[in-house]
């Protein structure tokens, strides 16, 4: 038996494959599980039976390869990985061993928080470029100016005063372009995942609508359709199926993912 894949694991993944990264399942469970779970969300590479040495040696064979590896990991046999990662990811509600080996804390306990501080950490690197290359073309120009190099040439001077200005202007822009930053939205136009879900127990549009209404207080629920022939429930949202398979049970009903 294995733990039921978040609602919003899936598109996650494929944001993170969006953004060329290549992904490698390590789990700790049976190998057949850690296959099933990867060809659900579509992942290649999967290492099932992993003890914690073995997950080292995964990062450690990729890092020999040439690649830059992050690791994402919530726990104890994930820490020696998230250690030797050039950027360890630890899951927020993960144990205190895995968060103090990280180089990364994630709020919360989604995938897609990965894939959102990498967007980021690309953001802000194009932006440091930006402020750079910015930078170089402005004392380029603004030095040898405010030097007089260019006064036999062309007669121009730059009084101090104007230069002190424009030293006062160039770092407003710097900032301004820095600032752009506090407007990065990440890309979540594929977190919104539909579920699909069996339940069981319902014999009259009352059950529909109380299981609607069950699926619907849950948190990240945009929206729930309940069919009553086919003893389905259409869900769409990223809410955790762990936290919709129990709203329909504490409702009454029993459900399973279709």
């Amino acid at each position: 038996m294995k733990d039921p894949i978040r609602a919003d694991t899936p598109a996650a993944v494929r944001l993170l494959q969006r953004q060329g990264i290549r992904l490698v399942l390590c789990s700790g469970d049976s190998r057949h599980t850690a296959e099933a779970v990867a060809t659900q969300l579509g992942i290649d590479e999967v290492h099932g039976e992993m003890l914690p040495e073995g997950k080292l040696k995964v990062v450690q064979m990729l890092q020999a390869q040439g690649h830059r590896v992050g690791m994402v990991g919530d726990g104890v046999n994930d820490a020696p990985a998230l250690a030797q990662a050039d950027t360890g990811f630890a899951i927020g509600s993960g144990t205190d061993v895995a968060i103090d080996n990280a180089d990364v804390t994630l709020a919360g306990d989604s995938l897609a928080s990965v894939s959102t501080a990498i967007a980021i950490s690309r953001a802000t690197l194009r932006n440091i470029r930006q402020n750079l290359f910015g930078a170089f073309i402005y004392n380029l120009i603004g030095i040898p100016l405010a030097a007089g190099l260019f006064y036999p040439f062309t007669g121009w001077l730059l009084p101090p005063m104007f230069a002190s200005l424009a030293m006062a202007l160039s770092s407003v822009t710097v900032v301004s372009n820095a600032n752009r930053l506090r407007f990065f939205k990440p890309d979540l136009e594929e977190m919104s995942m539909s579920v699909e879900l069996k339940v069981t127990g319902m014999t009259c549009p009352h059950c529909v609508a109380h299981v609607k209404k069950a699926l619907e207080a849950v948190s990240e629920v945009e929206s729930a359709e309940v069919d009553l022939e086919s003893s389905r429930a259409l869900v769409k949202g990223s809410a955790d199926t762990a936290q919709l398979l129990g709203a329909v049970e504490q409702a009454g009903y029993s459900a399973e993912l279709v």
